[in-house]
């Protein structure tokens, strides 16, 4: 039994492990957001309405004037095939000039569908201005819809669409890896001391001489080579590293919209008495007929309304709920038949009353 015992709980410690680079990432190996404004051609007349989207025959203008074409000043262009739009990509890290990346156009005039339309070339700038790529291609959209007769119907949004590859890289990132002296930074996902300290063990570990150290609940430091194979080396090694984090702070999310409500498995319930009752009111109007009464003079019928108004209130149970683990919590809730506003309002109180044994976060 205790050979059993032993080898069930190794299991455990197996199963729970997980590799560092899903908990942390080197400083500075990091995508960047991409952004650029273009215009989207060859629409079946589902583009901008250039009355209610001035700019987007500006754009053309101006698109027109590069390519050696003048319009007329005054010229009212009926745009129906053209849309403008913002295009946005990510620029991986280590990108190389040449390589593809996936974009996103969405218009941002009044285009009803951007389905088969080819989006010129447009220039992505990052955050510092520069350009470091170029988009162009055509749209795959996956939404549908048809119009007839004064009807429509729709599936799926149509004014946003993707290009597999539609961007080259023009412009690398410059990116250093570590400092002349080798040191590497490691940032957690999620700051957490215990898992800090567990990182740190583990790495010092792996290589059988203190090369890790930790600066703060977040930021792990690391010796590493000075030469640039044997620094991607070791940061593969480190990566690989296998870590029993500590466990997720106990959390409930509450999402206001949609009524929806997770809580995480350490949630636990101290012992409260929660009393859950609903109260209706109930009004209802029938309308009666007064008329006068036979060879009476001046007299008229009408409409009296008569209003019948009740108050039901549902008996208002107090019940103890007590729970060690999240099945238990959920079982007591549940209990009360409370509906998914109910169990906010229950939690919400639950959490002033200091009950509740976790954080609360209202998105």
């Amino acid at each position: 039994m205790l050979v059993l015992l032993g080898g069930l709980m190794m299991f455990s410690a197996v199963a729970k492990a997980e590799r560092i680079r899903e908990l942390a990432s080197f400083a500075g190996v990091r995508d960047n957001q991409l952004v650029g404004y273009g215009l989207v051609v060859g629409l079946d007349g589902t583009g901008d309405q250039t009355m209610q989207a001035p700019f987007t025959g500006q754009s053309l203008n101006n698109m027109l004037s590069q390519l050696g074409i003048t319009v007329p000043p005054g010229t009212n262009m009926q745009l129906r095939n053209v849309a403008a739009v913002m295009v946005t990509a990510d620029l991986p890290p280590f990108a190389r000039p040449g390589q593809r990346l996936d974009v996103v156009a969405s218009s941002v005039g009044n285009a009803r569908s951007l389905r088969g339309g080819t989006l010129l070339m447009t220039p992505l700038k990052g955050a510092d201005g520069d350009v470091y790529a170029l988009a162009q291609g055509n749209l795959l959209i996956n939404g549908a819809g048809a119009e007839a007769a004064g009807s429509s119907v729709q599936i799926s949004h149509q004014a946003a669409g993707r290009i597999a590859g539609g961007a080259m890289v023009e412009q690398e990132v410059p990116l250093a890896l570590g400092g002349a002296d080798g040191v590497l930074e490691l940032h957690l996902n999620e700051a957490d001391f215990g898992t800090v300290e567990r990182m740190v063990t583990a790495i010092n570990g792996a290589f059988d001489y203190p090369v890790a150290s930790a600066r703060n609940g977040g930021v792990i430091s690391l010796n590493g080579p000075t030469n640039a194979n044997s620094r991607v080396n070791f940061m593969a090694r480190v990566e690989n590293v296998e870590v029993n984090p500590m466990p997720a702070p106990a959390r409930v999310v509450l999402n206001s919209r949609t009524g929806s409500i997770v809580l995480n498995g350490a949630v636990t319930l101290n012992r409260a008495a929660v009393a859950h009752g609903n109260l209706s009111i109930v009004i209802d109007t029938a309308f009666g007929v007064s008329q006068p009464a036979p060879f009476s003079d001046g007299g008229q019928t009408v409409v009296v309304p008569d209003a019948d108004i009740s108050i039901e209130q549902e008996p208002g149970t107090l019940k103890v709920v007590e729970g060690a683990n999240l099945l238990d919590v959920v079982d007591a809730l549940n209990a009360l038949g409370a509906t998914p506003n109910d169990l906010m309002a229950i939690l919400e109180a639950l959490k002033a009353a200091g009950s509740l044994r976790a954080e609360l976060e209202i998105i």
